[in-house]
């Protein structure tokens, strides 16, 4: 563990603030859930919480499917990291932060779809160094209750690969799923 030297006292109500520069550097905004956590020598554990994070094992056979099915690359996020992946470099994605732009995109619940191979490809990781590394892609944001909770992404390398109508009902549909299984 780390020291910071902040030190924040307790206020009336049982409270604490996290400075900011920590909530900047863990990237922890207003309204994030955070897990608590303690261990046996007193000390707290604050962790963010990640529902989809919940479902990672479930995630990882869902993006195997997904990957088998289509022939891409699937990937299944959290609001900041990628939790699953299948058909592609698990070095390369997994459990990698998510890029700024990818970041405000699930946030903003939009859906993208890159059809054609001369569009610019959103960076997926922030490793991607803005470099082109996919020809085709389409994002999907998986939506609990009102919240956005993480994406649905399928990638391609491939030069002639068009994302279509298919690929969006497909990731529509694993989006639709995985929300689902959190009000289980």
């Amino acid at each position: 563990m780390k020291a910071t030297g902040v030190v924040r006292r307790i206020d009336d109500l049982g409270r604490i603030v996290i400075p900011k520069e920590i909530r900047r550097t863990l990237r922890i905004k207003e309204g994030d859930p955070l897990e608590i956590f303690t261990d046996k020598e007193g000390e707290i554990i604050l962790k963010k919480y990640s529902p989809i994070g919940e479902l990672s094992e479930f995630a990882t056979g869902y993006a195997e499917t997904l990957s088998k099915t289509t022939g891409h690359i699937a990937c299944i996020t959290d609001k900041d990291t990628v939790i699953a992946v299948s058909g592609g470099s698990k070095k390369e994605f997994l459990e990698q932060s998510l890029s700024p732009e990818l970041e405000k995109v699930i946030e903003n619940k939009e859906i993208y779809t890159s059809k054609d191979n001369n569009e610019i490809a959103l960076p997926i990781t922030q490793n991607d160094n803005k470099e082109r590394r996919y020809n085709s892609q389409v994002i999907y944001p998986i939506i609990s209750d009102g919240d956005v909770i993480g994406s649905v992404i399928l990638l391609s390398k491939e030069q002639n690969t068009k994302m279509g109508d298919t690929e969006l009902k497909v990731v529509q549909s694993a989006a639709g799923f995985l929300s689902s299984q959190m009000d289980v």
